[in-house]
């Protein structure tokens, strides 16, 4: 990895999950670009949710839209969370960096979490999301607003974020079949995120 930061990313959310949920439930500036996102999919679909946190309010949102959610995460306690909101879906203990489910869905979110992978490893998933999605399969994440590597201090530890720059991702989304759809750097309408929204084929 870049910086020993990046190593405790995920025990950050093993400790904190509790609180991080309970912070996490505040607000939902995200949701005019998720009404994007599903508005390119067709209803009660599958949808993969990769560093899905505690299942709200994201996981959620899709749900009630008749959505069916397959859920990865690192923290033990945050699924917990996820399986006792919504028992009926799919919340499964894995790394992101990892995936080879052998499926393939018709979207799939990748949302405040790619961004804790190092520049490496973000390079590494493009080919992932690709054998995880079927034809016309939205894809949506979000980055930092630049090419770098950001510590921040939250809940009294420092958490790792990097980003690739804009052309580079542009790049490995057209070299692994996605169209961009749209991008926004530092969206002010959802809190600050810088978020890219792409479909998969023409």
């Amino acid at each position: 990895m870049y910086h020993p930061a990046a190593e405790s990313v995920i025990e950050f959310y093993r400790r904190h999950a509790i609180e991080w949920d309970r912070i996490r439930q505040r607000r939902f500036p995200e949701r005019g670009w998720f009404e994007r996102f599903s508005g390119g999919l067709s209803p009660g679909g599958e949808l993969l949710d990769l560093g899905c946190g505690s299942g709200n309010p994201l996981g959620g949102y899709f749900i009630k839209q008749g959505y069916r959610i397959t859920g990865i995460d690192t923290s033990e306690p945050l699924l917990r969370l996820c399986r006792a909101r919504y028992r009926d879906h799919d919340w499964q203990l894995g790394d992101m960096r990892d995936l080879a489910l052998g499926r393939r869905f018709h979207g799939i979110i990748a949302w405040d979490s790619f961004f804790h992978l190092t520049p490496r490893e973000q390079r590494q998933m493009l080919p992932r999301f690709k054998a995880h999605v079927l034809p016309g399969a939205m894809l949506i994440f979000n980055s930092g607003p630049e090419e770098g590597e950001v510590v921040g201090d939250f809940l009294g530890d420092p958490l790792y974020h990097a980003s690739l720059s804009a052309h580079e991702y542009q790049t490995l989304l057209s070299q692994n079949g996605f169209t961009l759809v749209d991008f926004v750097v530092n969206d002010a309408d959802c809190g600050g995120r810088t978020v890219w929204l792409a479909r998969y084929g023409d």
